[in-house]
């Protein structure tokens, strides 16, 4: 490798060293605070480091890795938004008498993970994001080892995704058996002259394809975010929400548009019945739920099942879609799992719909941000859901995509019901007295409520000023050939 090569690999350079001088340092001397800080100040430079890869050319490390503008974006996306789950975490786990300080290097290495999946244009590097990512989340899953229903959603995630993983290497092996290479653009060129894929190699993109599904959570893969997303902490949830399923979608926009997948319609059939069956099971499961943390889980489901609407235009404003949408939902999962970490205790997460009863006349700014958060998800006017909604809806209408589209727009009013259905709980009158609120120390309450602010400031920004974003995105997605040519 050359010394280009590690200074655009600077990110990841970081993040790893990052690692390493925290396990020094706990080994050391234990202190919750001087981890945190090492963590935060890691992602800091990590994304600074981003400044110095701004180009309008791809650069490849052979046969790994890209580093384009679209990689650069989204590990940009990804750094901010573990910076913020890592500042909730710190309040979150302050409160609590467990050990706190492993916590960080494995959101850390999970966050590393996510990185190389953006990046990636070989089935080895794709295996090796994927496992660091999910190996890190076997073990923040169920991290708070002592609360019930943590070891269950652990070792239901560790299962799964053990199965998972094998359909994805058994789909590798069958690529590489059909066409020789693990390279993204050799497989391109093997199937370029083909109007139809060979039975065998069907089976291998089909098989690749489940593996993703199940990172993404999607149907029929969608089985355990419910139980996943009630188990784990609640930053541990707002990470898989945002940055594990962010970097598998980079993975997946990358991957797809290499190889030109929207060419054959068996692919753009089975994508699309999931698309719809995603959108339906989503927004019906969670109008049955009492539960704050296992209805946020299936409007992930449903939310995943918008964006793949925006990527099967299989173009670029479809892309540009999906990373609005993307920015969009990252701010509001964080915000909306900031407010339940904000409100949990430490004997256990604020998860009931009985724990927001009154919320308004309790805490009135902690309701407004979480009222702006849904409304946010449920797509209303001066939000940064409505755009990034509309900008899928626009997306899907360009390429005629018209029975996806009624399918959204119809999902989007049935979702807006336990939206409503949490924000009228709040603004109820409290039957009893709740006890008054503990006062945090400064240094926590800086780092739960100023984290909420700034997502909600960011809510309302995007929300009313899209197109600066809108522009940013247009621009990096510039140095993306086999996007721009779509």
């Amino acid at each position: 490798m050359s010394q280009t090569d590690f200074l655009y690999l600077m990110p990841l350079l970081i993040l790893t060293f990052a690692v390493l001088i925290s396990m020094l340092v706990i080994a050391a001397w234990r202190n919750h605070k001087i981890i945190y800080v090492i963590t935060a100040l890691s992602f800091i430079a990590a994304f600074g480091s981003l400044f110095e890869l701004r180009t309008t050319t791809a650069y490849v490390i052979e046969p790994m890795f890209v580093i384009d503008g679209f990689g650069v974006f989204y590990i940009g996306m990804i750094l901010l938004t573990s910076l913020l789950v890592s500042m909730l975490s710190y309040a979150y786990f302050e409160q609590r008498e467990e050990r706190k300080e492993e916590y960080y290097l494995l959101l850390v290495l999970a966050t590393l993970g996510a990185c190389v999946l953006v990046i990636s244009t070989h089935f080895a590097s794709l295996f090796l994001g994927l496992e660091i990512l999910s190996i890190s989340l076997y073990a923040l899953i169920p991290y708070l080892r002592t609360r019930p229903r943590s070891d269950e959603a652990g070792i239901k995630y560790l299962i799964l995704a053990a199965f998972s993983s094998a359909f994805m290497l058994f789909g590798m092996a069958l690529v590489y058996f059909s066409t020789g290479t693990m390279v993204f653009s050799g497989l391109a060129q093997s199937i370029a002259g083909m109007q139809e894929l060979p039975l065998l190699l069907l089976t291998g993109i089909g098989m690749i394809l489940i593996g993703v599904g199940f990172k993404l959570g999607i149907v029929p893969f969608h089985m355990w975010t419910p139980d996943v997303y009630e188990g784990a902490p609640a930053p541990v949830t707002a990470f898989i929400a945002t940055v594990s399923k962010g970097g598998v979608l980079g993975l997946l926009i990358r991957f797809f548009m290499e190889i030109d997948g929207f060419r054959y319609p068996v692919l753009v059939t089975i994508l699309t019945i999931v698309a719809i069956a995603s959108m339906f099971a989503g927004n019906l499961l969670a109008l049955m739920q009492k539960n704050v943390k296992r209805i946020l889980a299936y409007s992930s489901i449903s939310h995943l099942g918008y964006i793949l609407v925006a990527f099967m235009a299989g173009n670029q404003m479809g892309v540009e879609a999906i990373t609005f949408y993307l920015v969009a939902y990252f701010i509001t999962s964080v915000g909306a799992f900031g407010v339940v970490a904000m409100l949990s205790d430490k004997n256990s997460d604020a998860e009931l719909l009985e724990d927001y009863k009154g919320l308004l006349w309790r805490r009135p700014w902690t309701a407004a941000v979480f009222s702006a958060m849904l409304l946010s998800l449920a797509g209303i006017p001066l939000t940064a859901g409505f755009v990034g909604k509309f900008y899928i809806i626009a997306a899907g209408i360009n390429d005629q995509l018209w029975l996806l589209v009624v399918m959204l727009v119809l999902n989007s009013v049935i979702g807006l019901y336990y939206y409503i259905k949490i924000i009228a709980v709040m603004f109820q009158q409290p039957e009893t007295e709740r006890e008054p609120t503990i006062r945090l120390r400064p240094s926590i309450y800086v780092a739960s409520a100023g984290t909420l602010a700034v997502l909600a400031l960011l809510l309302v920004y995007v929300g009313v000023y899209p197109t600066g974003l809108v522009q940013l995105i247009q621009n990096v997605l510039v140095s993306v050939p086999e996007i721009v040519a779509k």
